[in-house]
């Protein structure tokens, strides 16, 4: 299907591939993806896919050309909607917990590479450009650890991982950045500590339920501090605590919001990936929930992009997922990135690495880019993790530079 919208013209594509890669003549799922192009750029333009971030996350719908651009003026660009988002084939919770695990181990980066190298020989694209925002860059380091012949260049947004830090590793540094990312909020918004405490005060002695049914508990509000790792996150948990309360209760448009923000309705891909993304070998065994600072129960604390086990009873949309998620965090994982090859690497890749990023530390993602060969990076502290959708005029031009700069 082509549609046009104000900037672009947008094809539909819908490939199957192989459930697991390796045994291609097995159950096979479909992957979808939008091409874009601008209608005034003409000829057989290079390509640039977009991967997005997540894990679990579909990419963006566009009513015109937004942070794209730039991009456009020299490619056509593939929006992927990664395997089991958006309109590629869903993931559902059917079958036992054994056989849901099972299909599950396929969802990672690894598999992610794989369909893109399926869906770029089937294009008939010799070589392309990637643009990696968040989790996206974890699947460049991938994509360049098992299939550096189909990349041409690599544009990574605040996403290099740590090539063998395990969740432990990542969870203990994650705390500390939410830690002061809650500071922070507190000392912009004097008064939000009081009116997060009276909050968590309240649904700890009693219950209320969100409009689908679940009971809203302290840990699942705490975990609206999650946006503050956004440019607009402070500003937006603000603005949801002061308007919380319709005199003695919790208004319904508080309830809404935070059912909505917290439900991982249409992504539990998110919740139950998210620590095997951090897997090298280990079980990750629940780091966070092990992890957790004794500071971060009490009432006025908030927490980040961290996943718990409760939240697989609590949540509607993830108790179906409970016991493949267990499964899951007992089981180990094989290494998503080969350190060798990627010191070896010569594909181009420009990196921006948000100083003060709550979701990906900078200091594992500077190891990484001193560890990964031919590689350029640009610190700054402009931007939080939302630089590329916020900021794209600053960013976008300057990672289009920077691949063809000499190191």
């Amino acid at each position: 299907m082509k549609v046009t919208m104000p900037g672009l013209t947008a094809a539909d594509h819908v490939f199957t591939v192989p459930l697991d890669h390796a045994d291609p003549g097995g159950a096979t799922i479909q992957v979808f993806a939008r091409e874009i192009r601008d209608p005034a750029r003409t000829g057989d333009l290079p390509w640039a896919l977009f991967l997005q971030g997540g894990p679990g996350g579909k990419s963006p719908r566009l009513t015109g050309q937004a942070h794209w651009r730039h991009v456009l003026q020299t490619h056509r660009v593939l929006l992927l909607d990664q395997r089991g988002t958006g309109l590629s084939s869903p993931v559902t919770a059917t079958g036992t917990d054994e056989e849901l695990a099972a299909r599950l181990r396929h969802f990672r980066a690894d598999a992610i590479v794989a369909d893109c190298e399926h869906i770029r020989k089937a294009l008939g694209i010799e070589k392309w450009e990637t643009w990696g925002q968040s989790y996206g860059g974890f699947v460049t380091l991938t994509y360049l650890s098992r299939a550096p012949e189909g990349l041409s260049a690599c544009h990574v947004t605040g996403g290099l991982p740590g090539l063998d830090a395990t969740a432990d590793d990542v969870y203990t540094r994650t705390y500390e950045r939410v830690r002061a990312k809650v500071a922070r909020h507190y000392r912009r918004y004097p008064g939000d500590d009081e009116r997060a405490r009276r909050i968590a005060e309240h649904l700890a002695g009693h219950e209320v339920l969100l409009p689908d049914g679940d009971r809203l508990t302290v840990d699942r509000f705490r975990t609206l501090g999650k946006k503050l790792g956004m440019g607009d996150g402070s500003e937006r948990l603000h603005w949801q605590l002061a308007e919380a309360w319709q005199g003695e209760r919790l208004s319904d448009e508080f309830l809404y919001a935070v059912m909505a923000e917290t439900g991982f309705v249409g992504n539990p891909l998110y919740a139950v990936l998210h620590e095997p993304i951090y897997s090298q070998g280990a079980p990750t065994r629940w780091s966070a929930e092990r992890l957790r600072p004794a500071d971060f129960d009490t009432f006025e604390m908030f927490t980040g992009e961290m996943i718990y086990p409760w939240m697989f009873d609590d949540i509607r949309a993830l108790r179906p997922f409970k016991g493949a998620a267990e499964i899951l965090a007992a089981t180990g994982w094989p290494p998503l990135y080969d350190p060798a090859r990627l010191a070896a690497n010569e594909v181009p890749v420009a990196a921006v690495v948000y100083h003060d990023d709550m979701y990906v530390d900078a200091g594992l993602s500077l190891d990484t880019a001193a560890r990964v060969g031919n590689v350029r990076v640009w610190v700054t502290n402009e931007f939080e993790h939302d630089g590329f959708r916020v900021a794209a005029d600053q960013v976008v031009p300057r990672l289009m530079r920077m691949v063809t700069e000499p190191l």
